[in-house]
């Protein structure tokens, strides 16, 4: 039977030393990460799937000699599961990007619609006023000026009529201008918001269209999770954690951890306290708790319970947050990750943070290392 704990790829566990003769172990678990399997006596044995096999006179799990193929067949799976993840970050990437074209959208018709309503009540005002003139010098000019002259004895009540009745045809004059004017308002504002009417139909079939890529993706990997038996799934789990740990030691390797001293601000505290008190809750794509969580939803939530409102998903967040050097990261700032920007985790200290990582598991402390890293922004620079 295969056993639980068993690691296909286990030299990890042991010291490794860089050039500069520098030792790095890997770090001890922190709250929220899956027990770490128990070190190969011979390094070769954890790289290679052949065991001592199993010895249960001290009751303690021994590595057992794993078959070549089943190693090979779920490494396989890891990786077309990380590819399907990789995909559905890049489609939720064009999500977002449709999402917000459609607020825009749906934004800019809101306006219109607005402007239409005042520019409709407008001119109904200005067709009562210049129809109310329109009926006062019909009444008022039954006679030509010349006739109003010989009729009226005395000049200067005449010229002041005239200067009345001039002012009153400008006066008329302005009125249906400006009535024509708000025509012209009304029929642009009315083809502007048949323009946005159809930038947002295609926006959001864009959104739907990208939703559905999305969740084929992930039911995909699912489906090839499911498919392996009980302990395979276990040993699959291995292998991502190997993975993980192989790419943390060589972070760790780097020796960037030594120049990353600063602390933590009170507000980055409270956010990273929140995050933290969300361990061992599923990931959901999409979701923002307080069940569960996706990568930007956490983060969201984190920083929200601090105080500040931050872009909701993690390219957003890499776009609009202010950025700071690698070694300048405290604890708090959120960790981009992937050339896409599709992922995000907070960072915790020592080298570590914590993220939601994908579909089938639970929000967990990693190394900072786990995970390519695009960048660091800092929410409350």
């Amino acid at each position: 039977m295969i056993r639980r704990g068993t690691v296909l790829v286990c030299a990890l566990t042991v010291l490794l030393v860089p050039a500069g003769g520098v030792a790095y172990a890997e770090p001890s678990p922190s709250p929220g990460t899956r027990d770490p399997s128990p070190p190969a006596d011979d390094p070769e044995n954890g790289d290679g799937g052949s065991g001592s096999g199993s010895d249960e006179a001290d009751g303690t799990d021994e590595p057992v000699e794993i078959d070549p193929e089943l190693a090979k067949r779920l490494e396989k799976v890891r990786k077309e599961i990380d590819k399907l993840h990789d995909q559905a970050g890049s489609a939720t990437d064009a999500y977002n990007a449709a999402a917000v074209k459609v607020k825009k959208q749906e934004k800019a018709i809101a306006d219109l619609a607005r402007k239409i309503e005042n520019n409709e009540g407008r001119l109904q005002n200005l067709s009562n006023r210049a129809g109310a003139m329109a009926r006062a010098q019909y009444r008022g000019v039954g006679l030509p000026v010349s006739s109003r002259f010989t009729l009226e004895r005395d000049p200067e009540k005449f010229l002041r009529s005239v200067g009345l009745l001039y002012k009153g045809q400008q006066a008329t004059k302005g009125v249906i201008n400006r009535l024509d004017s708000t025509q012209k308002s009304l029929r642009g504002s009315a083809k502007k918001a048949a323009e946005h009417w159809a930038k947002l139909e295609a926006g959001r079939k864009k959104r739907a269209s990208a939703k559905k890529e999305i969740q084929a993706k992930l039911k995909k990997a699912e489906k090839l999770e499911a498919d392996l038996a009980e302990e395979e799934r276990e040993l699959l789990l291995d292998l991502e954690d190997d993975a993980a740990h192989r790419r943390q030691l060589e972070w760790l390797r780097s020796g960037v951890l030594e120049e990353i001293t600063a602390k933590a601000s009170k507000k980055g505290k409270r956010a990273l306290a929140f995050a933290l008190d969300q361990i061992g809750k599923d990931y959901k794509w999409g979701a923002t708790g307080p069940g569960t969580f996706d990568c930007s939803g956490l983060t969201l939530r984190a920083w929200e319970s601090a105080g500040l409102r931050i872009p909701r998903t993690s390219q957003a967040q890499w776009a609009g947050l202010d950025r700071v050097k690698l070694t300048s990261m405290r604890p708090g700032d959120l960790i981009i990750y992937k050339g896409d920007a599709s992922h995000v985790g907070m960072y915790v200290g020592e080298g570590t943070m914590v993220h939601a990582p994908r579909t089938g598991r639970q929000i967990r402390v990693e190394g900072v290392g786990a995970l390519p890293i695009k960048g660091i922004v800092r929410p409350d620079a």
